[in-house]
């Protein structure tokens, strides 16, 4: 029977010294790993000062199952090192420089379509103004006013 409460007593404090190394990687305060190490079962384990083999799901059921459910709800991107962060900055900046072209080579094709509408308008005032010199004049007389309608 002595042999059974030294093992739950172990047990217990293993259990303790899981849970607060699992605290500790929580609050992103580890004592025995580099600090920014993530959460994992066997991140926990090393915390603890144990093998990863010593946080056992037989043997820590509920913790396991607590550390599982705190990795799924706090699940992100790790941190980038300054290199990926520098490799992520330059494709950002090739997709504005990207885009910046594509605006400008629009910018350029509507100015380009103006232009041309400008043109025609002025072709078309143009044309007007031959055809009405073309017309004869009119004899027709203005109700309102005195002399011949002009036209239009």
């Amino acid at each position: 029977m002595l042999l059974k409460s030294t093992d739950a007593l172990q047990m217990g404090r293993a259990e303790k010294a899981f849970r607060e190394a699992f605290e500790r990687l929580k609050q992103g305060k580890p004592e025995l790993l580099p600090k920014g190490t993530l959460v994992s079962q066997n991140n926990v384990a090393k915390e603890a000062g144990c093998v990863p083999s010593a946080l056992r799901k037989a043997r820590f059921p509920s913790l396991i199952a607590e550390i599982q459910l705190w990795i799924e709800e706090n699940k992100f991107d790790p941190p980038l090192s300054p290199r990926q962060k520098i490799l992520a900055q330059r494709r950002r900046n090739r997709s504005l420089k990207e885009s910046i072209e594509v605006l400008q080579d629009e910018l350029d094709q509507a100015l380009t379509l103006l232009v041309e509408a400008d043109m025609k308008i002025l072709e078309l005032i143009q044309e007007n103004a031959d055809l009405k010199a073309l017309l004869p004049k009119s004899n027709v007389v203005s109700i309102h006013g005195k002399g011949p309608h002009k036209s239009k």
